[in-house]
């Protein structure tokens, strides 16, 4: 097998479920769409991330969209087309955009004509999509975000074996605030949305001696534990930090979690919120900037 698609099929299956990108014969996988009960055939070349894949068909068709397979093919092969990138895995831009675009449709969930109807709109809601509110549910949310944009501080941006991370902080009083601010940056910046991880941990004093104190792996497992230890090592506090991963491809190992700690640490050090040892102490021959 294609050690980029194991990695992908790996990754896939860790964020979405283990039998949602599974093989059915020689170079032939069956994807499974999270926001359907219905499954493609997609072809992967030998070459694949350089070349695309392409979509040969259903798999299964789910009662909800019964007779309405062509629609989806028609639907996932635009979609593909346009998150396709020489060189890049696409199966996670894949299987978002079309639950963006699904999402984005008019119709109720389980009626029927829906993804007949997504697969017409895609053309003119694709483009709308960095710079529109979308349809549904999302428009009903603006009053929950934040008006102002937080007072970010950012990180440099890592690059990795394909991997990019990046993090930002802000001061908060409340994990209400701190949901608050996550919310906006979601809702607002459409690259950090389609993060494959966005970690967060945020620690608050409450009033009467009380505390908060959170964290969210968002599918990285035990990173958002480690984020949280790393604010309690520098004694930050009324402070919230978020971690964005673009997985590359490649799987990192332990790696991963060097990386996410250190450019958390370097939004915290650029806010100046760090109050602990580890802002002071420096290794041997480390020289402090």
């Amino acid at each position: 097998m294609n050690a980029n698609l194991e990695d992908e099929i790996l990754s896939i299956n860790s964020i979405y479920g283990e039998k949602t990108l599974t093989l059915i014969e020689s170079n032939i996988y069956s994807l499974q769409i999270p926001s359907l009960s219905t499954s493609l055939r997609i072809k992967f070349p030998l070459a694949y991330p350089d070349a695309p894949p392409s979509v040969l068909g259903t798999q299964s068709v789910g009662l909800e969209i019964k007779g309405e397979g062509h629609h989806i093919v028609v639907l996932a092969r635009d979609v593909l087309a346009q998150v396709y990138q020489p060189g890049l895995p696409c199966i996670f831009d894949l299987l978002e955009e079309l639950g963006q675009v699904l999402q984005r449709s008019d119709s109720p969930p389980h009626e029927k004509g829906r993804v007949q109807q997504a697969a017409e709109e895609h053309g003119q809601l694709s483009v709308s999509r960095t710079s529109t509110s979308h349809n549904g549910s999302d428009a009903e949310q603006p009053s929950t975000v934040s008006e102002k944009e937080p007072p970010w501080s950012l990180s440099e941006v890592v690059t990795e074996k394909k991997s990019v991370f990046t993090a930002r902080a802000a001061r908060v009083s409340s994990p209400a605030e701190a949901r608050s601010f996550l919310h906006h940056v979601l809702s607002t910046d459409k690259k950090v949305a389609k993060a494959t991880h966005n970690i967060t941990a945020w620690r608050i004093h409450g009033p009467n001696d009380t505390a908060f104190q959170d964290c969210d792996d968002d599918g990285e497992t035990a990173a958002g534990g480690r984020l949280l230890h790393l604010m309690q090592l520098m004694d930050v506090w009324d402070v919230m930090v978020v971690v964005s991963r673009w997985y590359g491809g490649v799987q990192l190992g332990p790696d991963r979690f060097r990386i996410i700690n250190s450019v958390a640490r370097d939004a915290l050090t650029r806010g100046d919120f760090a109050n602990g040892p580890v802002k002071e102490k420096k290794k041997k021959g480390t020289k402090t900037k």
